[in-house]
């Protein structure tokens, strides 16, 4: 399924509607959970009956539409089939158990309650909760799919503005001419990575060179908080928005950045072997968090693997063992620290820079396993990123390259 959004141009009233709808189906999801908690043997249907059970109870959950209170309900059972999935995995820390949301920023449509006009420029919701016919601003073209194609609509709300979302099915695969090359990558804090061939791409650094104006806004934003005010004044809120919009920048760099280089590396080979890291485990070290979050090595994951489904090319994961520590020409462990950024062997005398080294290692490993991998493997993970992968059910999965 394929994901195109807009920006949405509508009035205050408008905006407010939305914000209702978005509370609305919150709360529908936080009841959901809390009737799986108070109930035995609780499924994913019981829960799209509840949601009726709901509508008759609260004025206010009526005035959504049918569908967009299963869709609310279906995420709640996201929540749980995950914690279901990781109890029986058993893996080591939290099992993952389903939260009350606090901040939603969303409400997601399936095929009814919306209606697009016919030059597919504008769009109106058609439930009780008053949001009207929004302006679509965008260089998408829907005029190339048919109405039925158009599976989930979803309202996104932004630091800068509201978007809606259209998960259309299609086939995403297109075939490409064979390129006959390998490469493995070693991302990287020094480089955002070095590939086996010996080359590099420098780290962009995006949060670090805007850190110095994200702290002056946090700085006005808490000078014009007033403890144990209810509510905040406007000028706290207004610190508030401009705050979240410069953080909102450089996510969108990171991202578009990552995209950019996961395409490039795509286009030019047929398999790309990479490190199957633990970053949830990596952000750990006070040290280092803030450098591996800004260089956003799962991002670029999943970007690679996503380009990789789309254009019929093979991504592998190896664990990363050693691969910095082991000579890629004889094959000996050649300890070194972080500050060591040069891998000189003393058994063979190879000497290359410690990444591309790795790089060299990863490709080895991709190549000595490679047609012994399985399948892929698929994750019912929620998505919100544009360009990923969504069922038609509205289970949103992520598709994972199989680890080796």
């Amino acid at each position: 399924m394929r994901i195109y959004e807009f920006k949405v141009k509508g009035k205050q009233e408008q905006y407010k509607a939305i914000d209702n709808a978005i509370i609305t189906s919150q709360f529908i999801q936080n009841k959901c959970i809390k009737y799986w908690m108070d109930n035995e043997k609780v499924g994913k249907y019981d829960l799209n009956k509840y949601c009726k059970v709901l509508a008759k109870e609260f004025k206010f959950a009526s005035e959504l539409n049918s569908m967009a209170r299963q869709s609310a309900a279906e995420r709640a059972w996201c929540a749980i089939s995950r914690f279901y999935d990781n109890s029986k995995k058993q893996i080591k820390g939290k099992k993952g158990f389903p939260k009350f949301k606090k901040y939603t920023r969303s409400v997601e449509y399936k095929t009814s309650g919306w209606k697009l006009s016919e030059t597919r420029k504008a769009i109106t919701f058609k439930d009780r909760k008053n949001i009207g016919t929004l302006k679509l601003k965008g260089t998408y073209d829907l005029n190339y799919y048919q109405l039925d194609q158009i599976k989930r609509v979803r309202i996104v709300r932004r630091a800068d503005g509201y978007y809606v979302q259209f998960g259309i099915r299609t086939d995403l695969r297109i075939e490409t001419k064979p390129t006959g090359k390998a490469i493995g990558l070693d991302v990287g804090i020094r480089y955002f990575l070095a590939d086996s061939n010996g080359n590099t791409i420098e780290n962009p650094q995006f949060y670090r060179k805007t850190e110095k104006q994200l702290n002056r806004a946090n700085r006005q934003k808490s000078k014009k908080y007033k403890k144990n005010a209810k509510p905040q004044s406007k000028n706290y809120h207004k610190a508030r928005n401009r705050y979240a919009r410069k953080h909102l920048r450089v996510s969108r760099q990171r991202k578009e950045y990552a995209k950019r280089v996961a395409y490039c590396v795509i286009q030019s080979n047929d398999l790309i072997v990479y490190e199957d890291l633990n970053v949830k485990g990596m952000v750990k070290n006070r040290h280092l968090a803030k450098s591996i979050s800004d260089v956003a090595w799962s991002t670029f994951r999943q970007w690679l693997e996503y380009f990789g489904l789309k254009y019929g090319k093979v991504t592998v994961a190896v664990p990363p063992h050693n691969t910095s520590q082991n000579c890629s020409n004889c094959g000996q462990k050649v300890k070194k620290s972080l500050s060591t950024r040069t891998h000189i062997c003393p058994h063979c005398g190879f000497v290359e820079d410690r990444d591309v080294n790795a790089a060299l290692n990863i490709l080895q490993k991709g190549l000595r396993t490679v047609g012994h991998t399985g399948t892929y493997v698929w994750g019912d993970l929620p998505s919100g990123l544009v360009g990923e992968v969504l069922l038609g059910d509205g289970e949103s999965v992520n598709q994972e390259s199989p680890c080796l």
